[in-house]
């Protein structure tokens, strides 16, 4: 008889442990469904400026790196005990209030924001403090998947293209070719390069960004080297772009100005996103010893 009481005691005390967590999962299952209610528009909309807008792309590929995160950390995340947290509401009720503002202000750029303040709060709701910690990288690194509004975007577009185009400007000489400067556009003996959107770097400096800070996040090193090899993408970006227009002009005048176009030019764009990943590794490799 002891021991049925005994067993009778374990039991009601582990039901009744276990019983938060499973009104809190059972919460969030519900705050998950709304999430997906709420977003599916959201997202619909975003997959289709990566559909339409070659800015934006790489997006496709962050929600697959953000996985990969979480996966490579899966024997931490199994050891994490589940202690849901109700601080988790207000975060998620904070995403929704970003959601609303942006709904009313017709801002775009708010309302995709606000899914990473929703998701991280339904995170901290059903899975407490420490789950929410370790997985506070791989869902901030979502923002690489939200297009910057377009305000924010020319700000920084612009003067990238000057950069380049002086960039270009002051190298071509160098290898023998006259070239004069007029703003972004680049006159030659044979032909004019026009520096535009497109070629202002800020593309691929987007992606890099995106590609840095998951390297950084997975690679062995110190903190403080993490962020060193995540910021030096920024330069990489711009001299790798610079290096680009510098050929571009080197081929329109010492081969045709027509390679300075169509499948030539967009080759170029991959050959010269290849060399800045290879240049990342390269400063991975310095930071590293």
């Amino acid at each position: 008889m002891t021991s049925h009481l005994s067993s009778m005691r374990t039991f009601l005390h582990r039901a009744i442990s276990a019983r938060p967590q499973a009104v809190g999962c059972a919460h969030g299952v519900l705050l998950a469904a709304s999430f997906g209610f709420l977003y599916l528009g959201t997202l619909a909309e975003l997959t289709s400026d990566w559909n339409t807008n070659p800015n934006f792309s790489h997006g496709y590929l962050v929600p697959l790196i953000s996985g990969f995160l979480i996966w490579r950390r899966k024997e931490q995340l199994k050891a994490l005990p589940i202690t849901p947290s109700h601080l988790g509401l207000a975060v998620f009720g904070g995403g929704l209030l970003l959601f609303f503002v942006g709904t009313i202000g017709a801002e775009l750029f708010v309302m995709r924001c606000s899914m990473l303040v929703t998701l991280a709060g339904i995170i901290l709701f059903c899975l407490g403090r420490q789950w929410a910690k370790a997985l506070a990288v791989p869902v901030g690194y979502l923002v690489f998947m939200i297009p910057l509004p377009s305000i924010i975007w020319n700000k920084i577009a612009f003067p990238l293209q000057l950069m380049a185009a002086s960039g270009a400007a002051h190298a071509l000489p160098l290898f023998g070719v006259s070239v004069f400067r007029e703003g972004n556009v680049l006159h030659l003996a044979s032909t004019t390069l026009e520096v535009v959107d497109a070629c202002s770097g800020l593309r691929s400096l987007m992606a890099l960004l995106a590609l840095g800070a998951a390297f950084a996040f997975i690679s062995p090193l110190a903190p403080w080297k993490k962020w060193i090899l995540f910021l030096s993408s920024v330069p990489v970006a711009v001299l790798v772009n610079v290096l680009r227009l510098t050929v571009t002009g080197m081929m329109a005048v010492y081969i045709s100005p027509e390679t300075a176009h169509g499948t030539m030019h967009d080759l170029s764009g991959m050959v010269a996103f290849g060399a800045a990943i290879f240049f990342l590794f390269v400063i991975n490799q310095c930071l590293e010893t």
